[in-house]
This record gives structure tokens, sequence and C-alpha cells, in this order.
């Protein structure tokens, strides 16, 4: 089994994993969040037979993580993406970067961005940083953003800063590339896992499994992989011991953050 060990040059980039998809990053000076996940373990009912089940609480509580600058938020129609808690977090933050049709659902501060568009923050002490919407794909391509819906992912630029990249939740390997093509190579990967799969997409992928994420990882030249979304639910189906073997097994278990 490998070590995870964060190597000294990402120090400038601390991640903070805080369960399922929710992670802290600092970054340019800015406090930013992947989707909010803070309820206690319960059932979200989807359909009459059917409920996301978390089971276990965050690792920490928002109230205890001090200010937020910005939410980056894959989507918001799915619970294990943004929960109730997660939800009345939004509120207390500047701005919420998520899908154009989520911030048309959500109002308030949320703030949609197609592919390839950028927005600015500014850092606390006058450098800018840039959030890019890359592509994301909830499931097999043609049937991904009908059933599961909108979805993106993120790219965080600065001057004087390596890139980070966040894949939301992201089953297509191509989308990668396109990243990978504008962007890479990038510093710090957080990678959403789990090997999740649907019904309503024929039993197909909806999230990458752990041998993608490695793949992943190659393809971006990632020097640091935050490995996420792959433990306190039920419907995920690869976990950390899962992650830690793939990476092993393609030799990368020294970029491994899990």
């Amino acid at each position: 089994m490998c070590a995870l060990t964060t190597p000294a040059t990402h120090e400038q980039i601390p991640a903070r994993l805080l369960g399922g998809p929710t992670v802290l990053l600092e970054y340019g000076g800015l406090r930013l969040l992947t989707d909010p996940t803070f309820d206690e373990p319960g059932e979200y009912p989807v359909t009459e037979d059917f409920s996301l089940v978390k089971t276990a609480p965050a690792l920490a509580d928002p109230a205890d993580l001090g200010p937020i600058d910005a939410v980056l938020l894959s989507h918001d129609q799915h619970a294990d993406n943004l929960d109730h808690s997660g939800r009345a977090l939004l509120t207390s933050v500047p701005v919420t970067f998520t899908t154009r049709t989520g911030a048309g659902r959500l109002g308030g501060n949320a703030r949609g961005l197609a592919d390839w568009e950028s927005a600015t923050l500014q850092g606390p002490e006058g450098g800018i940083v840039t959030v890019t919407a890359v592509p994301a794909l909830h499931g097999p391509d043609g049937l991904a953003q009908q059933v599961m819906g909108d979805v993106v992912g993120f790219v965080l630029t600065a001057d004087d800063l390596p890139a980070v990249y966040v894949s939301g939740d992201n089953a297509s390997m191509d989308a990668v590339r396109q990243t990978a093509d504008r962007f890479g190579p990038v510093d710090t990967a957080v990678l959403f896992i789990g090997a999740v799969r649907s019904p309503r997409v024929g039993g197909e992928l909806i999230t990458i499994n752990s041998e993608m994420a490695a793949e992943a990882a190659k393809i971006l030249g990632a020097r640091r992989v935050v490995a996420a979304h792959m433990d306190s639910w039920e419907h995920f189906l690869e976990d950390r011991d899962d992650v830690i073997k793939a990476f092993d097994a393609a030799g990368l278990s020294h970029l491994l953050q899990a």
C-alpha cells in the first residue's frame, strides 16, 4: 500500500478533504469549496423505489470552516453534490459558480458558466484568480445531459500559481483530454471518482472509476491528485482502497492525496 503524502511543492495550494465531493481549496489567497455536502447521514428520495443514502457525516462543520470566498458547484440537481446544509451555506458565500441551468434554479449569488467561459475573483492582496468552466459529462455521451442533467468542471489559474483542475461528476475521458489540451499540465487535479453507475443510463458509469482516475492523472500531467467523491455515500461503488490500488498499479502512488 502506498504512503499518501502531499509533496512540499504543493504547500502553496492546500486541499482539505471533507467527505464525499467536498474539498476546501486555498488558491491565490482565496478559500474555495467544491460541492458542499454537510448533512448528517440520511436518505434522499430520487424516485419511488430509489434513494441516495448518506452513510457518514462530513469531517467538519461548515460553521468551523471560516469564510468561504466562492463555491465551485459541479451541479445542483443531486443531493450527493449539494445537500440541505450545502444549500444553506450558499446563501452566505459571495458567489457560487455552477452550470447555467443550475444558476437559474438556484438564483441568488449563483453564476452560471458555459464550457470554456471564465470569471475572475480578486485575491486579498490584489492578485486575480480566473475560474474557467470545463466540460464534464455525468454519464455516457448522448444520455448524460438528457437523463442526468448538466454538469461542469473547473480550472483555476493565476499569474503566479500553477493550474488546478476540479473534475466535477464526470465520466468522460474525452472531457479530460479537452481540458488537458487547453490547460495541461496541471499541478493539482481534484478528481471525483466513486465508479458510480445508474440504471437510468443502462447501468453505465456516471463518474470515473479508479483506473480511469489514474489515466486522467496521466492525461493531465498532474503533479498531485486529490481523490474525492468516493466515501460517505452508499452508491459509491469504489472507495479509497480501490483508488490506492489503481494508482499503485499505474506507478502513480506518489501523486495521490486521498
